[in-house]
């Protein structure tokens, strides 16, 4: 697929989001009929489109509308693409912008995406950093990995992982939990994945589980367990404990 077609698959996928279908719902839907689509095509068009989502307000304002067209618009105007040479009309590429389209004004200020009812809360909680956290609410969050220290070191499982390609930097003061920088999407077809030298687990739960003073023989109860992450972190670090895992 050609980017542009990828913005037209994204402005069908992003209607029906916003007619009220889950976004997983709607993606899996549009690739049931799009078999032709490569696996490149899928991950292009999932970053489109929750792109967009995260970003829902802004990329409106700039693309004059609460559509998935105006959303495309206005994602193709914020990364300084040439509109005309995605919205063309022909073969898979989005129709050709209006004269309103091609009208709508910059806006002075963007809007925050945030949704109306979280904003006083917001700003009441956070305060003076309000707009810049809410800035970073709309980026794609870090991939984080944990570094399993039952079978290997950091220095060697990033070393692992950069011969693979992925490229990966340690969070100050906890060496165990590397952030990918390069080529996240390898990671699940890594050797060092394959082999239990890493798990996916982001840094806030890393950070807390090496806060916490372990010693042998400590029963130690994981309340919120989900997938084990936690529980397999402080197994990781302190052996010989009793871990109970709760969901």
């Amino acid at each position: 697929m050609t980017p542009a077609a990828r913005i037209a698959a994204a402005i069908t996928v992003l209607d029906q989001i916003l007619s009220g279908s889950p976004a997983e719902q709607a993606l899996l839907r549009w690739s049931r009929a799009s078999r032709f689509a490569g696996s490149g095509d899928r991950m292009a068009l999932r970053d489109l489109v929750f792109g967009a989502l995260r970003r829902r307000d802004s990329l409106a304002a700039l693309g004059g509308a609460m559509t998935g067209r105006g959303l495309m618009i206005g994602h193709a105007r914020q990364a300084g693409l040439n509109l005309p040479a995605i919205f063309t009309g022909t073969r898979h590429d989005p129709a050709p912008l209006t004269e309103a389209e091609a009208a709508v004004p910059p806006p002075s200020q963007l809007p925050d995406d945030l949704p109306d009812w979280l904003r006083p809360a917001w700003i009441a909680a956070l305060g003076p950093q309000a707009a810049e956290v809410a800035r970073a609410m709309t980026d794609r969050a870090p991939l984080w990995l944990r570094v399993n220290l039952a079978r290997t070191d950091p220095a060697r499982a990033a070393a692992t992982l950069a011969d693979e390609g992925i490229d990966t930097d340690p969070a100050p003061g906890f060496p165990q939990a590397l952030r990918v920088t390069s080529n996240d999407r390898a990671v699940a077809r890594s050797a060092a994945y394959r082999d239990g030298l890493i798990e996916l687990q982001d840094l806030s739960p890393q950070q807390a589980c090496a806060l916490l003073p372990l010693a042998p023989g400590l029963r130690v109860l994981d309340y919120c367990a989900g997938g084990g992450g936690k529980a397999l972190a402080l197994g990781a670090r302190q052996p010989g404990m009793t871990i109970t895992a709760h969901d």
